[in-house]
């Protein structure tokens, strides 16, 4: 649909006056203009001018409550990546905040997502830093994907996942962590439908279904709540709505549910004037409906690290039907939705108050404590402060301290300070000794005993902790105080992992390899490498795949100057394999899939000729395949060029690895989740590690890459699993 930009454009304008005070709208039409100049012809995949993009993101970013600056910087926001125009020539007509804020963006759009973890931690870490500098940049940012993830129905369906992924992994935990509920759900419920299409497709079908008697349930709640208040002279407003898709979704895939067996999708909202009338009005909820037993949760008394507030509760109507009842005031509602933009006010050009700065204290206490993480730590990290659920405990003088859901009494010791938990002995939880394992509840009074003799943290810890902040000061203090331990330990660590990932010592430690894996890891030399692992700055699996990773590049090289020979083709056209591959050059010969790697439809692959055993097929990314190209002296004129064919719904195994939360029902839920899939398992083994985690090796049956990819990916929703991989067999 085309556009009309001016009614677009004049729709913003009226929406200015109205809510910025004294706005220069004159200022604002300048930069509208300056920027449909600048993109000139430029159009969007809908076909629109290009402008219509970033005319979107300004009303965003009006609705979310910022000011004349930060319109005019989402209007401008693509003029210095996509045009010609210079950060220069935009300070010089709009002033030098607009500009800081649109290079600011810039620099964030100039780093392209990608699965390679190093790169997506820059991403994350540029956005951190811009986030303490002037929050701005990323709430413009969010405006700017929020647009893009609403007409991503126009680009190609390989960018729709890319995009969607990237959607998830990063920008909504970010608007979560902002406190920005209402542009985080919308951010998911997009995205998941180009994740997981099908599943998605079902349950909006199923819940077009029961609308009308969805619709009748809340109207009855609604109008027996409104009635309730107004005959005790509360003010306030009463809505309800069904739980948004990706809630939903969730909890189908987490639980192993129908749409049919998720009973608590209905959800109650009140908003009142008042603190007191929230009280008032929970009363009157658990007076009028039975409530549910654990499912009262006070985020006033206790505000969540984003700056939530609210009283939820969990009852269950007349009909038997369980529901959710937020209630809060309308300061709360507004931040609620809007979340730090809610707050975060600025006055021609003065900086916020001091208040403010604490609200963004957790973004400078995670850069400064992951300096020395590697890639995957600090996405972990991210994870674990962005996503996880909160626990609040309280010290014996009643200070509430905030941590992640499953953290143990050393993760409270590292957060009261580093020297607590470094001299730490013993924990009492209402006033009982516990295990150093034992996971913390909510509204728990937590005591550390110390000890000035304490030989200082285990490196068990390492597995206990839960918090990054606890896990950082535990490698810190054996970084400080063990070096010649971590590494011997860390060569060990090192030596170990090479051989599981069936790489020789020598070819990591050759010429060609160590000194580009030192420099990529910013180690000077070998031993700072050892020293790294043995104290967990960096992961043993982490600078092998580095190795790796050169191996591959090394091969990739050997393969373009030396490419596989040409083996003359006897057949006009190559004639398919029973087994769905397709041999260049040779005609009803016997296929076999290598067992070092298992490749499946889907996969790109190559074909190793064998002495009387046909043709065996091999993952281009084998590491026989890899090493057989650094070997002079290997046989590698006898690989040949393969392609899939058509493989008839044929079955074909891989494994799946697993790392999860040792709890309770995982293994059933993980086999659960495949069976409803269809996805045949042939062998399933899980065994428990230290610190509460168990691994689980899994063999299936599956038609193709994307069906594995499929079932990976709603393996990784179910609750306590923390990493899924595919790896060779």
């Amino acid at each position: 649909m085309i556009i009309d930009l001016e009614a677009k454009y004049h729709h913003l304008e009226v929406a200015m006056k109205e809510h910025i005070h004294g706005v220069d709208t004159a200022r604002v039409r300048a930069a509208f203009d300056f920027a449909r100049e600048a993109h000139g012809k430029q159009l969007r995949k809908d076909g629109n001018e290009f402008i219509s993009h970033p005319l979107a993101a300004a009303e965003i970013v009006l609705e979310m409550g910022l000011d004349e600056d930060s319109i005019c910087a989402a209007l401008l926001h693509d003029c210095i990546e996509d045009t010609d125009v210079t950060f220069e020539d935009i300070e010089a007509r709009f002033g030098k905040d607009v500009a800081g804020i649109v290079e600011g963006v810039t620099k964030l759009t100039r780093v392209t997502y990608t699965s390679a973890e190093d790169e997506q931690m820059e991403n994350l870490r540029k956005m951190l830093f811009a986030m303490a500098q002037d929050i701005r940049v990323i709430l413009i940012k969010l405006a700017d994907r929020l647009h893009n993830t609403r007409t991503m129905e126009y680009v190609e369906p390989e960018k729709q996942r890319e995009k969607a992924l990237e959607t998830m992994e990063m920008y909504a935990p970010i608007a979560h962590r902002l406190g920005m509920q209402r542009l985080k759900w919308e951010l998911e419920d997009l995205s998941i439908q180009y994740l997981d299409p099908d599943a998605t497709r079902e349950i909006l079908e199923g819940l077009k279904q029961r609308h009308v008697e969805d619709e009748a349930f809340l109207e009855t709640i609604q109008s027996k709540l409104t009635r309730r208040l107004d005959e005790y002279g509360i003010t306030g407003q009463v809505t309800g709505r069904i739980k948004h898709l990706y809630s939903i979704y969730r909890k189908m895939y987490s639980e192993n549910k129908l749409l049919s067996e998720v009973l608590d999708l209905h959800a109650i909202r009140i908003i009142v004037n008042d603190i007191a009338d929230c009280y008032n009005v929970l009363g009157h909820i658990h007076e009028l409906y039975r409530p549910i037993p654990g499912c009262f949760n006070d985020y006033i008394g206790t505000p969540k690290p984003n700056m939530y507030q609210s009283l939820h509760t969990n009852v269950i109507g007349s009909e038997g039907v369980p529901f959710e009842v937020q209630i809060r005031t309308w300061e709360m509602h507004q931040t609620a939705e809007y979340g730090i933009a809610a707050h975060w006010k600025y006055k021609e050009g003065k900086t916020a108050k001091a208040a403010d700065e604490e609200k963004f204290a957790w973004v400078r206490r995670l850069l400064e404590s992951q300096q020395d993480s590697d890639a995957q730590e600090f996405m972990e990290a991210l994870k674990v402060d962005m996503f996880a659920d909160e626990v609040f405990v309280f010290t014996p003088r009643g200070d509430v301290v905030n941590l992640p859901k499953g953290s143990t009494p050393i993760d409270f010791a590292y957060s009261i300070h580093s020297e607590v938990g470094n001299r730490m002995t013993g924990a009492l939880v209402n006033g009982r000794i516990v295990p150093y394992a034992h996971v913390l509840g909510n509204g728990d009074v937590v005591k550390i005993q110390t000890s000035n003799s304490a030989k200082g943290p285990s490196r068990d810890w390492l597995d206990i902790v839960k918090s990054p902040e606890a896990r950082n000061k535990i490698r810190q203090w054996f970084k400080k105080e063990k070096r010649d331990e971590n590494v011997v330990h860390g060569k060990m660590s090192f030596e170990s992992a090479l051989r599981h990932a069936n790489i020789s010592l020598a070819d990591a430690m050759s010429d060609d390899i160590l000194p580009k894996v030192l420099s990529r890891a910013s180690f000077g030399a070998i031993d700072e490498m050892h020293a790294a692992i043995g104290y967990g700055g960096i992961s043993a699996a982490k600078v092998v795949n580095m190795v790796r990773e050169e191996l591959r590049q090394i091969a990739k090289k050997s393969k373009e100057e030396e490419p596989l020979p040409d083996i003359p083709i006897t057949h006009a056209i190559p004639k398919r394999a029973p087994q769905g591959v397709v041999v260049e050059g040779l005609d009803n010969c016997l296929v076999k899939f290598a067992r070092c790697c298992l490749p499946i439809p889907g996969d790109p692959i190559v074909g190793f000729i064998t002495r009387g055993y046909g043709v065996s097929v091999h993952r281009q990314d084998c590491h026989n395949y890899l090493k057989s190209l650094m070997e002079p002296e290997s046989e590698s004129g006898r690989w040949v060029r393969v392609t899939w064919g058509s493989t008839d719904n044929s079955l074909y195994s891989t494994v799946i690895d697993l790392q999860v939360i040792d709890r309770v029902g995982i293994v059933v839920d993980v086999a659960s989740i495949l069976n409803k899939l269809g996805v045949k398992i042939t062998s399933f083994h899980a065994r428990t590690l230290d610190g509460g985690v168990s691994h689980i090796t899994i063999v299936v049956d599956v038609k193709n890459r994307d069906e594995l990819v499929s079932a990976m990916a709603k393996i990784m929703s179910i609750s306590g699993v923390t990493d899924v991989s595919r790896t060779d067999g």
